[in-house]
């Protein structure tokens, strides 16, 4: 009887034992979490505009420069689309703290002026954030993934008829 129990106790204990293969990858987000998008003027007319997103499916737009809606709006987005938009920016999350590719950074090999900027802001329940800034005129040695990574994560969600058309 003490044997079969033993063997009770030990599959219980071992069926909540998730494979490594299984087990989450990166920061899991919970209902707290946000990710801010907030883009930056050009010389020109470049939408201005800000998004911030949950995990849970909200979402808030501001828009204010050179946008088809201007002021705030809330939109709902799909648990998949929240995951596609942190999943294409998470690759340029710092790790803490800021940071920044503008005229200032030595990664930058050349630099193009008025164009615009983006900055992302990654706030997690627990209080703290991780800050990327990125502006669209630097260049990383002809490596063009992180212009084309933050130019387009908008891409993705559904609010393109309150930015309206880009230049």
């Amino acid at each position: 009887m003490k044997q079969w129990l033993a063997m009770g106790v030990a599959t219980i204990a071992l069926a909540g034992c998730i494979p490594a293969s299984r087990a989450p990858q990166g920061p899991v987000p919970i209902e707290g979490d946000s990710i801010t998008y907030a883009t930056g003027p050009c010389f020109g007319r470049c939408p201005v505009y800000s998004i911030t997103v949950h995990p849970d499916g909200t979402g808030v737009f501001e828009g204010k420069r050179f946008t088809a809606v201007t002021g705030t709006r809330s939109f709902t987005l799909s648990r998949a689309e929240y995951d596609a938009f942190a999943a294409r920016l998470a690759p340029y999350r710092p790790t803490s703290g800021q940071v920044r590719y503008a005229a200032d950074n030595p990664l930058c090999t050349g630099f193009a002026t008025d164009m615009p900027s983006v900055d992302v802001t990654w706030t997690r329940a627990i209080g703290d954030s991780q800050n990327l800034h990125y502006n669209f005129g630097c260049r990383l040695a002809k490596d063009t993934r992180i212009a084309d990574a933050l130019g387009g994560a908008t891409d993705g969600l559904p609010i393109q008829d309150l930015i309206g058309e880009r230049p």
